[in-house]
């Protein structure tokens, strides 16, 4: 080959080397995909913050960091249900990839406000209603639940052994938390087992809390029963104030609520499902139907003691009881 043919080849390849070269860094240079996400909840930022750390941390653990790859559109309705549809609006509107929520009122506002968006329900109630089953749940809708009616019988027996003279039981629900339904039944099959009187209060909002304390007062109840709602769970600090100023020992569905100056709280690892919430939303942005993957149930239940208030109470506490508990607040 002529030396000038040779030279005319290579002025041809340098071009061609160079678009390679500039293709391949231009690659590189092109952001990756950020996902959004929308998180939406009837409780306060502050009342979630361990369990949101932990959701932060599961996304982190599977390779999604907020500022890089992902964006969470946080929604917190403090406490005001009636908020709830307006932000799930807000947050379908956004685009959102995926719709995080907390709680059966944030799942459901979402749902009525797409039925195409991925929901993940970071820890809800009974979502009877809401899908077909929890095995294979269909629709837009997956999660964890924290539902397990016999866990409140469990509950009862723990405050049978703090108040071996409770003769009435006061129950606190929200009537329109369909998960109340189930829990009231097994606490008041438990209750008539024991040969217990039972009062039922039904508190749709935070303002209720007041009277429903003045008729246990006047029903003379010896303990108290919360059952599971995300609103309890955001006012716990207050229903704990409230029992402890009218004498009453009291049990709920979370760690959270013995930490917050309630006696006893005997439930699932909350911030434990906060964590695995990711995996599900990570699933579904590589694929998955929501409508495919199972709604997890809790099979450990943790039960947390608070000592102080059991003394402000004038209780002994057992130690039998003590020796099982996997927490003791001195």
């Amino acid at each position: 080959m002529h030396l000038d043919a040779i030279i005319r080849k290579k002025i041809r390849i340098i071009p061609t080397a160079l678009a390679i070269l500039a293709a391949a860094q231009l690659a590189e240079a092109q952001p990756a995909k950020v996902h959004r996400l929308g998180f939406l909840t009837i409780a306060s930022a502050s009342a979630l913050a361990p369990r949101i750390e932990a959701f932060k941390r599961g996304l982190r653990e599977l390779g999604y960091f907020e500022g890089q790859n992902i964006s969470v559109e946080y929604r917190w309705a403090e406490g005001k249900e009636e908020r709830l549809p307006g932000f799930a609006a807000e947050l379908v509107r956004l685009k959102v990839d995926v719709l995080v929520t907390h709680g059966n009122v944030a799942t459901i506002a979402s749902r009525q406000a797409s039925n195409t968006i991925p929901i993940v329900c970071a820890s809800c109630g009974d979502p009877t209603g809401l899908v077909t089953s929890l095995a294979r749940p269909g629709g837009n809708i997956t999660g964890l639940t924290i539902l397990a009616p016999e866990a409140t019988g469990k509950r009862l027996e723990l405050l049978k052994e703090i108040v071996p003279g409770l003769t009435r039981l006061a129950v606190l629900r929200n009537p329109g938390n369909p998960v109340s339904g189930p829990e009231l039944k097994e606490t008041q099959a438990a209750a008539r087992a024991l040969g217990l009187q039972f009062q039922s209060l039904g508190v749709r909002d935070p303002d209720g809390f007041g009277s429903a304390f003045s008729s246990m007062k006047t029903g003379r109840a010896d303990a108290l029963i919360v059952l599971s709602d995300a609103m309890f769970f955001g006012r716990r600090r207050q229903i704990a104030e409230l029992a402890l100023t009218h004498r009453l020992p009291a049990i709920a569905f979370s760690a959270e609520f013995a930490e917050s100056g309630g006696l006893m709280g005997y439930g699932p690892n909350l911030v434990e499902l906060f964590r695995r919430a990711p995996i599900y939303v990570d699933k579904i942005l590589k694929g998955a139907k929501p409508g495919d993957l199972p709604i997890e149930q809790p099979t450990k239940f943790e039960l947390t003691v608070n000592l102080k208030t059991a003394k402000a109470l004038g209780l002994t506490i057992p130690q039998s009881l003590l020796l099982r508990a996997d927490k003791v607040i001195e």
